[in-house]
């Protein structure tokens, strides 16, 4: 059967907006912190344009607002631009009110630098889950096409486990969902298309399971990445606790090895080329 064309999305936030650091590190404080972003995203850039892959790029609006030339240069070099909220919020720690001014101010901002429509949307830490799905209403009424946030498995700061693995037309609304991907091994749904999981399962298993999705179920698969998990160098965040820091750090030093194989054993599009 012909390659798959597969989904690459990058979710272009710096190393102290996580999640994982978000009761240690506050929004009013990112400006006194040593920014990396701009550095590690031109990094993926130069390697997906000797290959000649383009990718959809969920952006920070926070960030996009202090690096507008960034964002101009991977639209100008033919990536689709996203949308990835403005402060980097898990939207159910959100009222809809404030969800819809996040969500707006950050879209306001990118198609003002772009001159274009912005179509897709991802929530930080994939954070739409069963008791915030009322956002899917509010990014329908704000002009979103399509929402890559629903992770089908179960975790303990998201996930909605009996959510469909494949791309589908949500009930009710006109938007798309592309689900983050997972292999379905002996009946469960193993999370193996990107970020942490990257980095924590060899790349031997990793490429594995993500052949497995193009050749046994005959699908594309959703791989995401971080700019900040090819920075192995960034600065430590202190007080974050054992479980976000084994998170955020484990295997900095192996992203970027893996994603170059990655682009070699796969071939890739952005969401909405």
């Amino acid at each position: 059967m012909p390659a798959i064309t597969n989904y690459l999305t990058i979710d272009v936030e710096d190393y102290f907006q996580v999640s994982a650091f978000d009761r240690v590190v506050r929004p009013e404080e990112w400006d006194s912190y040593e920014s990396r972003v701009e550095q590690n995203t031109r990094k993926i850039l130069e390697i997906l344009a000797r290959r000649h892959v383009k990718a959809t790029f969920f952006i920070v609006g926070w960030i996009a607002e202090r690096f507008r030339t960034l964002v101009q240069e991977i639209d100008r070099a033919g990536h689709e631009i996203g949308c990835h909220s403005y402060l980097h919020r898990r939207i159910y720690t959100l009222t809809p009110d404030q969800f819809r001014d996040d969500t707006k101010k950050a879209k306001d901002i990118l198609e003002n630098i772009i001159g274009k429509k912005v179509a897709g949307y991802r929530a930080p830490s994939y954070s739409i889950t069963k008791k915030s799905l009322w956002a899917l209403d509010i990014l329908e009424e704000e002009g979103f096409l399509y929402d890559s946030s629903i992770f089908p498995i179960l975790h303990d700061l998201y996930g909605m486990p009996n959510s469909p693995r494949f791309p589908y037309k949500i009930k009710g609304r006109s938007m798309m969902e592309y689900p983050i991907s997972t292999l379905l091994l002996m009946g469960r749904k193993i999370p193996v298309s990107g970020g942490g999981y990257f980095r924590l399962f060899p790349y031997r298993f990793t490429r594995w399971a993500l052949k497995r999705i193009n050749t046994m179920e005959g699908k594309p698969f959703i791989f995401y990445l971080h700019p900040w998990e090819i920075d192995p160098q960034q600065p430590r965040i202190k007080g974050a606790g054992l479980k976000s820091g084994f998170r955020h750090y484990l295997n900095l030093d192996q992203t970027l090895p893996r994603f170059q194989k990655l682009l070699t054993d796969f071939r890739f599009t952005p969401i909405r080329p």
